[in-house]
């Protein structure tokens, strides 16, 4: 009997979900969440017996029965560091879940996962999370022995997109040295180096480009002044950070699509700021070759972000004297977190114990 996998992917305006038999999608639906919908939670964990509720009432429209299902995966949150792979979901798991130390969406993914599991009778996984954490020692020492450098990004695109490009390439990941750049509402850059990612900006809370929302890497000197300036609280200023920052800040709005359509009308201070965006994400390419010394094989450039040829034009006008740069536009989550289970499933890939 073929093994059907349900995948979820929770975002804070969007539970993605899809359903696949082996590798072949049966469904895919984005269900949106309006801001008036979400702000009746006072936590993003309230979230989660509502969220389950729209999953399930999706899966029923469709006529799918859960009975049939042979596991659930869902979109890893920020728990404690973990290696790269796919991790079952236990009660330690759903413990920090819960009580992640940072709010966010993607924290509902194995918890939702683990709901419907155990309603269907099958088992739960996570893969990739967010905080995966294969970083060299020397990328985690920063001046301020009390701010060491962690690693929270798009680990599971990441990981796919670079095994998919050497899957057609010919090539085999954990032989590569590849540098990633996944580039959405936060961006993240990571130097992969034989299978490992040894070093990525902390794409969430603060290091590397600016991004639609994400104020990336701020001069120290002057933002310890915009902290102590009495004009804005710490709950604003870690906004500005992790929500508010980047083009929102700079621009007003987090969609490169309207800032596209603002220099097209000849808005020149939005084709300034995109073009800082495009030039801060190839420097942190740079960076990205001098930590794997230079020898780079490829660099990829992936996230919705990737569809916006001029951005990617700069960034290949920067880096292409590094390596071939190719495009990978868009998101494969969903399919990659399918795959994951999929494996384990097949008996080629042992789940991990999260402790």
């Amino acid at each position: 009997m073929a093994f059907k996998i349900l995948a979820i992917n929770p975002g804070s305006t969007s539970t993605k979900v899809a359903l696949y038999e082996e590798e072949r999608p049966l469904l895919e639906s984005t269900l949106r969440h309006t801001t008036e919908e979400v702000s009746r939670f006072v936590d993003v964990i309230d979230q989660l017996d509502w969220r389950r509720g729209l999953i399930l009432e999706t899966l029923k429209e469709h006529g799918f029965d859960i009975g049939e299902l042979s596991a659930v995966i869902g979109r890893g949150g920020l728990i404690r560091p973990v290696p790269a792979g796919v991790y079952e979901v236990n009660s330690r798991m759903r413990h920090d879940l819960r009580n992640a130390q940072m709010k966010h969406a993607c924290n509902l993914g194995g918890l939702l996962a683990a709901q419907i599991a155990r309603m269907a009778g099958v088992k739960a996984y996570i893969a990739d999370p967010p905080v995966v954490d294969e970083m060299d020692d020397a990328a985690r020492i920063s001046g301020m022995p009390m701010c060491p450098r962690k690693p929270i990004f798009h680990a599971l695109n990441q990981k796919a997109i670079a095994r998919l490009h050497c899957q057609h390439e010919g090539r085999v990941y954990e032989e590569s040295n590849l540098i990633v750049a996944h580039m959405g509402g936060g961006i993240s850059v990571a130097a992969h180096r034989r299978g490992r990612i040894v070093d990525v900006n902390n794409a969430l809370d603060g290091d590397g480009p600016f991004a639609p929302d994400r104020a990336g890497n701020i001069p120290s000197a002057e933002l310890i002044k915009v902290c102590f300036s009495g004009k804005y609280t710490r709950e604003e200023l870690l906004k500005f950070v992790s929500s508010k920052g980047g083009l929102v800040a700079l621009l007003g709005t987090n969609s490169v699509i309207e800032v596209m359509e603002r220099i097209a009308q000849g808005d020149e201070h939005a084709a300034q700021v995109l073009d800082a965006m495009s030039y801060n994400i190839a420097k942190q390419i740079g960076a990205m070759a001098a930590a794997l010394e230079g020898k780079v094989d490829g660099i990829l450039l992936t996230g919705g972000i990737a569809f916006n040829e001029p951005v990617v034009e700069s960034i290949r006008q920067h880096c292409s004297f590094i390596a071939p740069v190719t495009i990978y536009p868009g998101e494969n989550e969903l399919e990659s977190l399918a795959i994951n289970a999929l494996v384990v499933l097949r008996g080629i890939v042992e789940p991990k114990e999260y402790r």
